[in-house]
């Protein structure tokens, strides 16, 4: 008779799958305000950095095809140390690059090793709760999330400008050393592990179950389009607010305080408005704010020159409505599948950021990313309107 999973409590299950999830959007905010001193510190092109961003989402976003089902054979805890270690080399490979080269070979190893932070967490919350449990953790979690990725840019805009761009990477070495330290000391084992789910023909047919179940795969589409937007704006926002709008790197840093900040007052409104608000409409107030910040977007970047608010004002509204948008949506996908939570959490991992991986690129193909951002980032948000409809349709049909 196989073991029982541990359980955890709330707080720990909270506070580990916050940090967890952290190491994904952190690795890239803390990045972001040396995007434009890579370029002259290598002596390289715009594209080229785009590129390490661009490769980290893709890494990230494959390599959750394979954490997950590890995390389902092998046990939550052992798939999260191991895909730990693989961070820690790759960001010291980029810390110590002599190249531009080996910043997007140490980038591309980064994502493959943080895939693993956002695919366990969903799953030991899948674990051990359900319902509006599931969804009011998940709130909790990215209240405590918010606080990570705010500071980042700051955080990283401060130590370039005191320590130049290798300690950029250095934060995220001691980050990944921390998550290793927490993963070891702290997280208990949440699921009975079975290898013969890394058989093939089990792997085949654990994700031909998911995807063939419409509710999962309008949930991920909504969750594309709307949290998969915040990841392909750092391909272009960067060289908008440092080059269009003139301002500094730790200026930037600062400035993007006002996305997380807004996203934290969303978290923090949601999880007050829950005494009142059924769990299954919140997604639908956030869509009105996040398709009124893309509108704005749209409008601002077309008919206003770039400006601080003119640009940070509409992100900070589509923040705000995310917020209220991703708990539930990520608690309704992965409700179906309890007996193969690390590998539904994987495949909706692998869609949010596929869709930033090719939101980014679709944006660096315009070329001016001024342009690219009025276009590509409210069409994002449309299609999580779209992904919207089509689940309550589905949901309906159940």
């Amino acid at each position: 008779m196989p073991p029982i999973p541990a359980r955890m409590s709330e707080r720990r299950t909270t506070i580990i799958g916050a940090l967890l999830t952290a190491i994904g959007p952190l690795s890239m905010a803390i990045y972001t305000p040396a995007m434009p001193e890579l370029v002259r510190a290598f002596e390289t092109t715009e594209a080229a950095i785009k590129m390490s961003l661009s490769l980290y989402f893709a890494g990230f976003a494959l390599a959750q095809l394979v954490a997950g089902p590890v995390s389902d054979a092998f046990g939550r805890k052992s798939a999260s140390l191991s895909f730990l270690a693989i961070y820690l080399a790759g960001s010291l490979l980029s810390t110590f690059a002599p190249t531009v080269e080996w910043v997007l070979a140490g980038r591309l190893v980064q994502g493959i090793g943080a895939s693993v932070g956002i695919t366990v967490s969903r799953a030991i919350v899948r674990d051990q709760f359900n319902g509006g449990d599931a969804a009011r953790i998940i709130n909790t979690m990215g209240i405590i999330l918010a606080i990570g990725p705010s500071l980042g840019p700051t955080v990283g805009g401060l130590a370039l400008a005191v320590f130049g761009w290798r300690s950029v990477f250095m934060l995220m070495v001691g980050f990944g050393a921390l998550l290793v330290f927490l993963s070891t000391v702290c997280m208990t084992e949440t699921t009975v592990p079975d290898r013969s789910r890394l058989k093939p023909l089990r792997l085949v047919q654990a994700y031909a179950e998911i995807i063939s179940l419409p509710r999962f795969l309008f949930a991920a589409l909504v969750l594309a389009g709307s949290v998969g937007s915040m990841y392909a704006q750092a391909a272009v926002l960067p060289f908008i607010m440092i080059e269009k709008v003139g301002l500094t790197p730790t200026e930037f840093g600062m400035g993007m305080l006002m996305q997380s900040g807004f996203f934290l007052l969303g978290s923090v409104c949601l999880r007050i408005a829950s005494r009142w608000l059924p769990t299954e409409r919140a997604p639908m107030v956030g869509l009105i704010f996040s398709g009124s910040g893309a509108i704005i977007m749209a409008l601002s970047v077309h008919f206003l020159p770039p400006t601080f608010l003119s640009i940070m004002g509409p992100v900070a509204l589509c923040a705000f409505g995310i917020a209220f948008i991703s708990p539930y949506m990520t608690a309704a996908g992965l409700m179906p599948f309890p007996h193969i939570a690390g590998s539904a959490s994987a495949m909706m991992g692998f869609l949010q950021m596929g869709a930033g991986f090719l939101g980014g690129v679709a944006a660096a193909s315009i070329g001016s990313p001024l342009p690219a951002f009025g276009i590509i980032i409210p069409a994002m948000h449309v299609t999580a309107v779209i992904g919207y409809i089509g689940y309550r349709a589905a949901s309906r049909k159940v």
